[in-house]
């Protein structure tokens, strides 16, 4: 039998959003759920963001944002993943993102959305349901 290897995450902040107090968190569930957990800081470029997703060869893309862009901004990493051959790697996304927007970024790619106020655990739980180590 053997041995599944741990679950590779990306979390990024795309734009001029200056708030990391919940990606952190979320790095943090991640780690303690056993996840390895790359987080690649603020102020990042969807360019960025992709670049590391590629070279880090991770399952999970996360994208945090609370600066009013996450429509444009998660779109283009879901974008350039696509143009790179990665469709594959899943994306999630939380943020203060508004319900009306939810549907324009599920259409894009990002799998689901997390708000604020959503349960670590309850994020933990959707993760290891639905994406498996590539």
């Amino acid at each position: 039998m053997t041995k599944q290897r741990k679950l590779r995450v990306l979390l990024g902040k795309p734009g001029l959003d200056g708030h990391d107090r919940g990606v952190k968190i979320i790095a943090r569930g991640f780690r303690d759920a056993g996840f390895e957990v790359i987080y690649t800081g603020l102020h990042q470029t969807p360019e960025q963001i992709v670049n590391a997703a590629v070279q880090e060869d991770v399952d999970l893309v996360g994208l945090s944002c609370l600066s009013g862009a996450h429509v444009h901004l998660f779109s283009e990493v879901v974008k350039q993943l696509k143009e790179k051959g990665c469709s594959d790697m899943t994306v999630i996304a939380g943020g203060i993102i508004p319900a009306e927007d939810i549907p324009v970024l599920k259409k894009v790619g990002v799998k689901e959305i997390f708000p604020p106020g959503s349960p670590v655990q309850e994020i933990v739980d959707w993760v290891k349901k639905n994406v498996k180590p590539l």
